[in-house]
């Protein structure tokens, strides 16, 4: 997020006096271009902010200048304390830091935007990492995302209409929400139904109705708490197939991005041949038919009943396709 960055790069200047510019990208896992960017962005935005090249130059801000962040609006306030999920700052060894970084950030907010910016903390979380296995791409919400923010900030019960996977007619749920999630950019609401947490995917959210009944979470537990609950359910899950195949380097791209989500383990590929072998988890040997698309570009080695399955299919569209002309539009209105 940019608007964290600056801060950053603000802060650092503040603590560390003149800091060389590929330190700062080093530290913000960005170019150093993008360091000079955001330079350009900070000095239009009015802050005194100066680069001096040379072996022993760097980036400083002019002696004297200090900043609170008391220009910072609410929602901006807000935006900075939507945390990532503990595992991305836990793996570099960093939750401490981060928990350090915000407390000093909050002393800094006005005194206005403080419960604000403490609540999204608590309701909002942000995991960038994809599921392992068995997660689908989203879909459009038929439920805008305000509506269900807007409960969980208010502490209320929420209503909701929710069609499951496979399900014609969708159910109704009351459940006490504990906030939103974003998982690799597909959004989650994470609430109780009847004391038990349960996970409801946006998208599938027919319609949502914020009751008057105040929220009931149980006591010490946390959004993150949960979140890492539901996480290892579905992660955990056991996968009913798994699929042994090779992909056509020249349509690898295309191929992780819509199959991205079914990996069971990192593609092993040598660099050199034109194929990269592949294993990915089914729920069922049929789903394999979704490989069809790709034609020769995918073929599956294991199990049998995997290229069996595969096998049928293909036959059948050569059956529809190849045997008999088609009948026409005509024919099939008849």
């Amino acid at each position: 997020m940019k608007s964290d960055r600056l801060l950053s790069i603000l802060l650092l200047l503040q603590t560390r006096g003149q800091v060389p510019a590929r330190e700062l990208a080093d530290r913000l896992e960005v170019s150093v271009r993008t360091i000079y960017r955001d330079i350009e962005a900070l000095s239009a935005s009015g802050v005194p902010v100066y680069a001096e090249r040379g072996r022993h130059g760097g980036i400083a801000l002019l002696p004297g200048f200090r900043t609170d962040v008391t220009g910072l609006t609410q929602d901006e306030s807000r935006a900075l304390f939507i945390l990532a999920a503990q595992g991305a700052h836990a793996a570099l060894g960093l939750d401490a830091a981060l928990g350090s970084a915000l407390r000093k950030v909050m002393a800094a907010l006005p005194e206005r935007h403080r419960p604000a910016a403490e609540l999204t903390s608590r309701r909002i979380l942000v995991d960038s990492a994809r599921w392992m296995v068995g997660a689908r791409v989203a879909g459009p919400a038929a439920v805008d995302l305000d509506v269900l923010q807007d409960a969980v900030f208010a502490d209320r019960r929420l209503r909701l209409r929710y069609l499951h996977s496979g399900d014609a007619e969708p159910s109704t749920y009351t459940v006490d929400p504990y906030g939103l999630v974003s998982k690799a950019g597909v959004w989650y609401l994470v609430a109780d139904r009847r004391g038990v947490p349960r996970l409801f995917r946006a998208d599938r959210v027919r319609s949502a109705t914020r009751t008057d009944a105040p929220v009931k979470r149980r006591p010490g537990v946390e959004l993150a708490d949960i979140w890492g609950v539901l996480k290892r359910q579905v992660e955990d899950r056991p996968v009913g197939v798994e699929v042994t195949a090779r992909v056509s380097r020249d349509r690898f791209a295309l191929f992780v991005r819509i199959n991205g989500h079914r990996l069971a383990a990192r593609p092993e590929d040598d660099g050199e041949s034109e194929w990269i072998a592949v294993r990915l988890g089914y729920g069922v040997v049929g789903e394999v038919r979704t490989l069809l698309p790709f034609a020769d570009a995918v073929e599956v080695f294991a199990p049998p009943e995997a290229r069996e399955e595969l096998a049928r299919a293909a036959a059948a569209v050569t059956e529809l396709y190849g045997t008999r002309p088609g009948a026409g539009i005509g024919s099939a209105r008849r």
